[in-house]
Formats: C-alpha cells, sequence, structure tokens
C-alpha cells in the first residue's frame, strides 16, 4: 500500500539516484510515493546526460511524461508534453531522453525490473501509447461540480479495470466549496499555476496521493488557473460531504495539571480557521449560490473554527433524533436509595442517521486489501456507496500542507 501524502513540495524531497535498469546515462529520482509491497511508485527523474535503452520488457505498468527536454521513442522525437505509456509484458521500442530533461515516471503493480529484447508476456493486455499532449485539445469536463470550467486531456484509460492518466486544467475562478471523496485512489502532480484547498496551496511542483475515500475540497482557482498530471485506480466518481467535522478525546492518566488526572476533548474546530484569504471565502460564497440557482439544496461554506462548533450541533442533533424517536438515557426509576449498582452514568440513546456498518464497502474487513482501510474497490452504479475514512497525519513536507480542521 501507499501511505495518504498530502501535500508535499517535490523540492523538499532528496534525490536519489534513478532506478532505470538496462539503461545508459546518467540520472537522479524523487521518490513521490511508494508502494513497497508490490513496487509501484511515482517519482521526479532529471537526466543529467543523455540517457537510453533498448527494446525490452517492462515489469510494471510503466509511464513517462515530459515535463523539460525531450524524449526519441522508436526513432521519433518528442518535446514538452510528450507521454508514453508500456504496459507490462509488452515490448517497448527503444526510449531515449535528452540530456537536462524533467521527466515524470510512474510505474504501477510491479517493481523496476526490465528484461532487454525480451518477447511478450502471455497474460499481457493493452498496447503501448506514444504521444504529443501539446497538440491535443482541452474537453470540457462534465458535471465538473457546482460550477462549469474543468477541463481534461485522457492519456490513458485501462478498459478492464478503469485506470486512467489524464491532463486536467481548471480555469481561473474554478470553485468547489464541497469536500469529496472516490472509491478509488487519486494522485497529481501540479505542472503550472495556482490553486487552494482544504489540504493547502497547489503549485509549480507540488504532488498528491491521496487514498481511496479520504475527502478533499474546498477548491479555488487563482490567476492563471491551474493544471495537474492526474492519475487514479479507478472511476473519480465524486459523493460529497458538508458540514464535516471531528471530534477525539479521552481521560488522563498523569498529564492533567501537576500530573493529575483529567477528562479532555478537542475537535476539528478547535485547531482555528486554516488562514484562507478573502477572495477564496467570496469565492466558495459563490460556489455555493451557483448551486443554489442551480435548483440544488446546499449549506453555506462556514470555515473550521468559525460559528459553532459542528461537532457540538451533531452531537445535539443525534439526541434530539433519539429522543423523537422514543430513545432514552435513562434507565426509569428514582436514585434516591441504594441499589446495589453502579452510579457511573449510562450512554444517552444517540441516532446519528446512518447505521455505521452501512459507511463500509462490504468487503472491506474480509477481503485481500483489508489490512489497508484505503484500499480503493470497484464500484458500479447501484453498489451501495462507502462512506469517507479518516486520515489526520498524511505526509507533509516543509514548505507545504495546512494544519487546520479543513486539513483534517
Amino acid at each position: 500500500m501507499r501511505p495518504h501524502v498530502e501535500l508535499i513540495q517535490e523540492n523538499d524531497y532528496v534525490w536519489h539516484g534513478a532506478e532505470l535498469i538496462g539503461g545508459e546515462g546518467r540520472a537522479s529520482e524523487r521518490r513521490l510515493s511508494v508502494d513497497e509491497e508490490d513496487g509501484s511508485c511515482s517519482l521526479r527523474v532529471d537526466f543529467h546526460t543523455r540517457w537510453g535503452r533498448g527494446p525490452g520488457v517492462h515489469h510494471a505498468d510503466t509511464e513517462f511524461y515530459v515535463l523539460e527536454g525531450s524524449m526519441t521513442y522508436a526513432g521519433k522525437e518528442y518535446g514538452k508534453g510528450a507521454y508514453l505509456y508500456v504496459p507490462k509484458g509488452v515490448p517497448a521500442e527503444a526510449v531515449v531522453f535528452s540530456e537536462g530533461s524533467k521527466v515524470l515516471h510512474y510505474r504501477e503493480y510491479g517493481d523496476a525490473g526490465f528484461d532487454p529484447g525480451a518477447s511478450r508476456w502471455a497474460d499481457a493486455r493493452e498496447e503501448v501509447i506514444v504521444m504529443d499532449t501539446e497538440a491535443m485539445n482541452w474537453d470540457a469536463v462534465p458535471n465538473a461540480g457546482p460550477m462549469p470550467g474543468l477541463f481534461i486531456k485522457y492519456l490513458h484509460v485501462d478498459p478492464v479495470t478503469g485506470f486512467y492518466t489524464r491532463l486536467v486544467h481548471a480555469q481561473e475562478g474554478w470553485t468547489d466549496h464541497r469536500l469529496a471523496h472516490h472509491p478509488c485512489y487519486e494522485e497529481a502532480y501540479t505542472t503550472q499555476g495556482h490553486m487552494e484547498y482544504n489540504f493547502g496551496t497547489l503549485d509549480l511542483g507540488t504532488y498528491f496521493f491521496r487514498p481511496a475515500r479520504v475527502k478533499h475540497g474546498h477548491f479555488t482557482t487563482q490567476e492563471g488557473g491551474a493544471t495537474w498530471l492526474l492519475r487514479s485506480d479507478g472511476e473519480l466518481m465524486n459523493w460529497y460531504t458538508q458540514n464535516e467535522w471531528l471530534r477525539w478525546g479521552g481521560e488522563a492518566v498523569n498529564y492533567g495539571p501537576g500530573g493529575s488526572r483529567m477528562r479532555w476533548s478537542m475537535s476539528s474546530h478547535d485547531l482555528g480557521p486554516a488562514g484562507r484569504s478573502d477572495r477564496d471565502h467570496e469565492e466558495l460564497a459563490a460556489s455555493v449560490a451557483y448551486q443554489h440557482s442551480q435548483g440544488e439544496m446546499d449549506a453555506p461554506f462556514v470555515p473550521h473554527g468559525t460559528g459553532v462548533d459542528k461537532s457540538v450541533i451533531a452531537l445535539a442533533k443525534a439526541l434530539d433524533a433519539a429522543a423523537l424517536q422514543g430513545g432514552h438515557g435513562g434507565h426509569g426509576h428514582s436514585h434516591d436509595h441504594d441499589h446495589g449498582h453502579s452510579h457511573e452514568p449510562e450512554a444517552p440513546a444517540l441516532d446519528w442517521g446512518a447505521d455505521p456498518a452501512s459507511l463500509e464497502h462490504a468487503d472491506e474487513r474480509t477481503d485481500r486489501l483489508s489490512h489497508n482501510w484505503g484500499a480503493g474497490r470497484q464500484w458500479k452504479q447501484g453498489d451501495p456507496i462507502p462512506g469517507p475514512i479518516l486520515s489526520t497525519l498524511p505526509v507533509r513536507s516543509r514548505s507545504t500542507g495546512r494544519w487546520s480542521g479543513e486539513g483534517m
């Protein structure tokens, strides 16, 4: 499994010698995220000299995207924006990257192994894709959220698994005030522009890897828009949350005043506002207004740390709902006599709405991925929709990321 990485700036990461087996030349890589179980990884590679490798077969589904410089594949040269996809087990032609090239490199479902001159594997499927993405047109994304303004270039879509790679552009002013979660993982590297969202600032060189069902949003797009190379291991269905909150607590044994015991609790509200700009708040409010104009019901955007603590409101609603249904937290008799049992307070009846079991994927505690709460599982129309999961400590690098209630 890969950890939740959100948000890092690649310049905060150290360089390693690039693991490009069978090639000639010198290159270094930054390891943006790695799955140490199956070898999958997302890398930023710099080629310090001309680097080349002859024909052969990769052990993983392999992708290259040229940020700067050039790539020559099967004798044809491509510049900035060149994209190459080679499925594992499918023979690749010779590839060369020019000195000084800066490249995104991905391996999925396999390690860095490469067999020079090997034949096609018996179970291999799909074919090699090579394209000049700079020559492609942008297509508008249907149902892009509360507001139009998202555009896409599809680079690769796996017809069996739904895994796909694409370039996505948000035009200046595109906003979504909601938090979304998906049935699959999502990762992105920012190639241009500036966007603010609940986890921080997305600008050139920032990267995230977000496991399935981790909620994210509160997007505002700044001057010039923003562009990413974005990948996911399935169809990106959008399921939305509003009025989100998180509360945790316990009973201290020896860290109260003077080392004493104490009860305590904190919430995402207590972490305070995220420091979003006035412009951000105006655009998020405009996103709510736009959805209202489309006839949709929606709640206003209220930043964490302002107004009333949403966890307290949710608790009050749960108590009220239980009371309306006849629930109670007492045991129906007087406490004015010694009846021989503890007077520990009984848990009040609460009605949170949904049964917690209904928010899980049916197989997530029993299948081969049960060790990983954030594992993506295929979902199709008509299946029960799983709720979002909690991820309170993603990997963040020193110059980016946002510690606030929004980023939880």
